[in-house]
């Protein structure tokens, strides 16, 4: 009886650590190839390259100017040989804001010991959102300076990085009046050489945690 129940204890082990392993599995995500593709337009079409001069010509982050939340200046140059994630937000933000602020510290932990990576999130209202304020907020939510850089500066500027560099917009063939409201849950994926390798749903836990696995990707090219 005794050796009866000793075997129905082993097998609740076992079958409790075989539950444990496959959760643990499932929340493991991979990138799903081995090379991220580039992209170049607002319709996040993937474009397969290899040619170094196909490369060069290709669609790249264009140059920029702004302050962050210590009221240092920021460019593209700051994110020379980075790779980076990217994403448009405001802090006075009660919808999605909050969410992709908290999927963003998830990113900026995994990556807080690699200087290979950084984050980059542009004020959509930069009129309000001063360098006092990003501070706070960077403060509050836990974003390491030199690591996270929360950005403000001249609003058409930031618009036009939003709409016509990194394409977060999902408004495919619309075009915006300057004056409209830039407002994107997407996050984009800059390589080192300022090509888009990536947009993910900054809400979604499953696209964060994919965005996670492509970063360790990208960092495996030459």
């Amino acid at each position: 009886m005794k050796l009866l129940k000793l075997n129905r204890y082993n097998l609740f082990i076992f079958l409790a650590f075989t539950i444990i392993g496959c959760k643990k599995s499932e929340k493991e995500v991979e990138s799903r190839v081995e090379t991220l593709p580039y992209y170049n337009e607002a319709s996040f079409t993937p474009k397969w390259l290899n040619n170094v001069e196909d490369l060069e010509t290709f669609h790249k982050v264009s140059s920029f100017n702004l302050i962050d939340q210590n009221g240092k200046s920021v460019t593209e140059q700051t994110f020379k040989e980075k790779i980076y994630v990217t994403d448009f937000f405001f802090t006075t933000c009660p919808g999605i804001c909050p969410k992709m602020t908290e999927n963003m510290v998830l990113v900026q932990e995994a990556f807080k010991d690699d200087p290979e990576v950084l984050l980059l999130s542009h004020s959509v209202t930069p009129e309000t959102d001063s360098v006092q304020v990003l501070k706070t907020y960077a403060e509050n939510k836990g974003a390491i300076s030199n690591k996270w850089y929360l950005v403000t500066g001249d609003r058409k500027q930031i618009y036009d990085l939003g709409r016509k560099t990194y394409f977060v917009e999902q408004d495919l063939g619309q075009e915006k009046e300057e004056d409209e409201f830039l407002h994107s849950e997407n996050f984009v994926l800059i390589d080192k050489n300022k090509h888009i390798r990536g947009i993910y749903n900054g809400l979604n836990a499953t696209a964060v945690q994919q965005l996670i696995a492509d970063i360790k990707t990208l960092e495996k090219e030459n």
